[in-house]
């Protein structure tokens, strides 16, 4: 069964417009999710608004968001009149400008989405604007209204549809040199660096989501079964911390001579040792 979308709207691109909808395109749904229990009476417990002076449950009818004016003064504001605001980027995804992808530093993405068009008649001018960002290998940038709040994206090829990306704004992004001052530049040993470029090289791998695992999720897994058959849960032993490497130049000879080649990496093949001609003996002659 399909997901319901997140939001559904029309993308544009100057007087080209088509019909689009936006899908998560990734989901918390496997991940183990608890409840809160009353453990005296094993009930679920349900979370309840209360009157902040008089400590008494609030009625949901009577529950409404309040901006605060000033000390203990709050201005009500209604459910239908914050629906009511509506801006161009609630419904239009426009796209006013186009970088290319590399140009976007990671540390600004945030949520990806799947775009596609929302019916058949916007499909052609969909595969139109996709195509060309394909060909030009270029990101539009524009807006959009998620969740009540305005979020700057990009927008790219990707499969047969495209992926929206929401970006976060450059004020809610630290700079490096907040952390980075303080480290300082080491002067690297060039024989250790050739050994240290060596192990990258030897666990050279293909990037492959599906061997990623989740271990802690697992021993969740593994805890619950247990408790549900009436064993004890199983005892895991802690990792132990790794300790400070004394010799950097032993530790990385030791990790190149120990670590294994890579999964898709094919050990290269054994020389047979050079065969002896053989060696002919003396022809016999035949008597007369």
């Amino acid at each position: 069964m399909a997901s319901r979308p997140a939001w559904k709207g029309y993308l544009k691109l100057s007087l080209v417009t088509c019909a689009v909808e936006l899908s998560n395109a990734t989901t918390g749904s496997e991940k183990v999710s608890f409840r809160i229990i009353n453990r005296a009476t094993g009930n679920t417990v349900k979370r309840r608004y209360v009157d902040g002076t008089t400590g008494k449950p609030v009625a949901e009818k009577d529950e409404v968001k309040g901006y605060e004016t000033g000390k203990d003064e709050f201005l009500l504001i209604e459910e239908d009149e914050i629906d009511a605001v509506q801006i161009e980027s609630s419904h239009t995804l426009s796209l006013d400008s186009f970088v290319a992808r590399s140009e976007i530093d990671p540390i600004y993405l945030d949520t990806p989405y799947y775009l596609a068009p929302a019916d058949k008649v916007s499909e052609e001018a969909f595969a139109v604007i996709r195509e060309a960002l394909a060909q030009k290998k270029m990101a539009g940038l524009a807006r959009i209204v998620l969740f009540r709040r305005e979020r700057p994206v990009i927008i790219e090829p990707f499969d047969k549809g495209m992926l929206l990306t929401t970006l976060r704004y450059g004020s809610t992004v630290r700079q490096s040199d907040d952390v980075m001052d303080d480290v300082a530049q080491a002067k690297v040993d060039k024989e250790m660096l050739d050994l240290g470029t060596k192990l990258i090289d030897k666990r050279r791998g293909k990037f492959d989501p599906k061997t990623f695992e989740d271990p802690y999720e697992q021993a969740l897994l593994d805890l619950i079964k247990s408790k549900k058959a009436g064993r004890k849960p199983p005892v895991v032993k802690a990792a132990s911390k790794p300790s400070n490497v004394v010799n950097l130049f032993d530790a990385l000879k030791k990790s190149l001579a120990e670590d294994k080649p890579a999964a898709d990496e094919k050990p290269a093949p054994k020389k047979s040792p050079a065969k002896k001609p053989a060696s002919k003996s003396p022809s016999k002659r035949k008597s007369a």
